[in-house]
């Protein structure tokens, strides 16, 4: 099996290494088109959305990625990779002219949590980990502030949704990538199993 890390932009070695550390087929960082479609799963990193959005478009990117979801394949959006995934997106969404991939029914508010100076951690009780709380890194964080009915909503912070679920396709506001703890990693390549089983 094979999985794909969105290199265009943002923190993709981190991704890399996790996925690294709980998968044993091959890991590709991709910075063109082409390589999605021969990948069984992707990782859209967090990073800067605006740039990472409009490379994505401009490669040829998006549009594979689209395709191949539309197809089944498994995708994991963290912070950045959950505002291109979403459908709808706040002001500044809209006054950037932002084009998102439109792949998961929730509307997204790019900076629910503040600046970058507002950054922090918190314990979030998350329903698909065992052995206790996962230690959630926010940077300059985005949230999911609605969602339609075929959205599973896995964890909320105050009023904010911060990791989603739809289909095959996970969401999360924070950066599991920043920590040592692989249990989102691995719950992402759980259902990178089933749907290669199916």
């Amino acid at each position: 099996m094979r999985i794909g890390v969105i290199a265009l932009q943002g923190n993709v070695e981190e991704h890399v290494d996790a996925l690294s550390r709980v998968f044993d087929g091959e890991v590709v960082k991709i910075k063109h088109k082409g390589i999605v479609p021969s990948c069984d799963a992707i990782v859209i990193p967090g990073g800067e959305s605006t740039t990472l959005c409009r490379l994505a478009w401009s490669e040829g990117i998006a549009q594979e990625i689209i395709a191949r979801a539309h197809a089944g394949m498994p995708i994991l959006g963290t912070c950045a990779g959950l505002i291109l995934l979403a459908s709808r997106g706040d002001d500044e969404v809209r006054k950037t002219g932002q084009k998102l991939l439109g792949l998961m029914d929730t509307t997204v508010d790019r900076n629910a949590f503040g600046r970058q100076r507002e950054s922090f951690e918190a314990a979030l009780e998350l329903p698909f980990i065992n052995n206790g709380p996962f230690d959630a890194v926010f940077i300059r964080a985005p949230a999911i502030i609605s969602a339609g009915d075929g959205v599973e909503v896995l964890a909320r912070l105050d009023d904010f949704i911060v990791a989603a679920k739809q289909g095959n396709i996970v969401a999360l506001a924070f950066h599991p990538e920043l920590t040592n703890d692989t249990r989102v990693h691995e719950y992402f390549m759980e259902i990178v199993k089933n749907q290669s089983e199916n």
